[in-house]
């Protein structure tokens, strides 16, 4: 249980409440906010990237002009038709709902962004390193469940900053209010120390981190 489900889960879930009203004053994508990260570590060969639940496209746009090649998937139908409407006019953008095990490869990147806790996680990443080409590269922004003092105290950090970091990304205030997620939502259910153990086992070199925004990063590059 990290910090926020603390907040909701005591105190008649006032806490909660409030935190969640400051928050939606000055509101932010803490999943874009991440692609800034993704597009300083692109590898050098860039003919296709795989984006892997894509949700509505705006990193595929983004990658569109990096590489030859972009396919986005997402089991979501409502998600893909966004990420279709958001690509409309760049010819180099893909997008279907194919399953990861059927995505044919090689590619040299592929990314994940709130993706691996809602999947098989070890599939998933056996299915990355098949997909990549030498030297290709794996990025994701991913969600963990607390379980050592050290995860405690990112969720801690980053429920303490999430509205600075609101207030200088939209430093107006919202007149919206509190409004559900754009995209289907799930709560991590593997810690952040499982994860980095199956990221160890499958791809041997990989660098996971902590970061704000109750988010972690995997890099990797196959050799």
């Amino acid at each position: 249980m990290g910090i926020r489900e603390i907040a909701r889960d005591r105190w008649g879930g006032r806490m909660s409440t409030a935190i969640a009203a400051i928050n939606a004053r000055h509101p932010w994508s803490h999943n874009d906010h991440f692609h800034s990260w993704i597009l300083t570590r692109l590898p050098e060969q860039r003919r296709r990237a795989l984006d892997v639940g894509c949700g509505r496209g705006e990193l595929l746009a983004k990658l569109a002009t990096q590489f030859d090649e972009v396919h986005g998937v997402d089991v979501d139908q409502t998600m893909r038709e966004a990420a279709a409407a958001r690509c409309a006019g760049l010819p180099n953008v893909t997008v279907d709902g194919e399953p990861l095990r059927q995505v044919a490869g090689p590619v040299d990147l592929v990314t994940m962004v709130a993706v691996l806790h809602h999947i098989d996680i070890e599939e998933a990443l056996s299915d990355v390193r098949r997909l990549l080409a030498p030297d290709g590269r794996f990025l994701s922004v991913g969600l963990a469940r607390p379980g050592s003092v050290a995860d405690y105290a990112w969720d801690l950090a980053s429920t303490i900053t999430n509205p600075v970091i609101g207030y200088i990304k939209h430093p107006w205030a919202s007149p919206q209010g509190v409004e559900p997620p754009a995209f289907p939502v799930a709560d991590p259910r593997l810690t952040y120390a499982e994860i980095g153990g199956t990221v160890k086992r499958v791809m041997p070199g990989a660098t996971m981190r902590h970061d704000l925004g109750f988010r972690n990063t995997i890099e990797w590059t196959k050799r």
